[in-house]
């Protein structure tokens, strides 16, 4: 920012203890117009102040800017953007972490693609293609899953994923099917009740948005919180019966991004929860009008 914006901030910040409250809220819309370019003057003046009410106020700025940031963020990704998951998923980790360095994960995963690449021909077969997958997830990388009753918190954040190789499957469904899909290699991902997993679609043809894909085109799916390994509609459909769950279509077919991060965002709520952080998960509810 100028010297003149920073002045004009710094300036507003220190009005921050003004009593009447009609004119604290002018003065707190002033500060959040200037978005997430506010907060390091924010947080200085937090850590001076020595009025409690004041320190709390500024708190609950940073944070409502904070949220707006992401809000926006994720209806600009719905709208424009919908067609790369990793982008909302880097903007939902940033709920957790949010001075989490972008550049650095999205090298780490430039670096994982270019792995896989170095083995991967358009003469292997489908099944060979996933093996090459798995190979570099799962015993180079050593990427391991998590099962529902085994998830924390941590296990939904993409720097977490890329940090300790362990993520919940949806977190790590979401780094295996995007990868992929770099690679033109058709993999998508499936809600399937209490698992994200992946279907490899038919790749006779030209990579398909999610929605274009039928059923009768899935090759077969892979099970990407059980190191990669593949199974068939059948093995699905005995699932379904053991949990005596009606078979839904969606439950066979690749699901839309915008799905992929309700199921991300919902998860979270739920570890949230579990954690007894509900006003986190209240948050994160809000979020999901986005997605509507």
């Amino acid at each position: 920012m100028s010297n003149s914006i920073n002045k004009e901030l710094s300036a507003l910040i220190s009005l921050l203890d003004e009593p009447n409250e009609e004119n604290f809220g002018s003065i707190k819309e002033k500060i959040s117009s200037y978005g997430t370019d506010a907060i390091p003057m924010l947080e200085d003046a937090w850590l001076q102040s020595l009025e409690e009410n004041n320190a709390k106020r500024i708190e609950y700025l940073i944070d409502e800017i904070r949220f707006n940031d992401l809000y926006f963020g994720l209806e600009d990704w719905v709208k424009f953007h919908n067609n790369d998951l990793l982008k909302a998923f880097l903007l939902l980790s940033k709920f957790r972490y949010p001075d989490l360095d972008e550049e650095k994960y999205l090298n780490k995963i430039e670096k994982l693609k270019q792995d896989i690449w170095l083995e991967i021909n358009e003469d292997l077969t489908a099944l060979e293609k996933v093996k090459v997958l798995n190979h570099i997830f799962y015993d180079i990388y050593q990427f391991r899953g998590q099962l529902p009753n085994q998830t924390t918190i941590s296990d939904f954040f993409l720097n977490e994923l890329l940090d300790v190789n362990k993520g919940s499957s949806i977190a790590l469904g979401i780094l295996y099917v995007s990868v992929a899909q770099m690679l033109n290699i058709p993999v998508f991902g499936v809600d399937l009740h209490l698992h994200f997993i992946a279907a490899y679609m038919d790749d006779s043809q030209p990579l398909k948005s999610a929605a274009d894909y039928l059923q009768d085109e899935v090759l077969f799916y892979i099970a990407v919180v059980n190191k990669g390994s593949v199974f068939t509609h059948n093995e699905i459909k005995r699932y379904l019966d053991q949990l005596k769950l009606e078979s839904k279509p969606e439950y066979f077919v690749p699901c839309s991004n915008t799905q992929v991060i309700r199921r991300l965002i919902n998860d979270m709520i739920s570890a949230f929860r579990k954690e007894k952080m509900d006003e986190k998960a209240e948050i994160l509810i809000q979020l999901l009008k986005v997605l509507d």
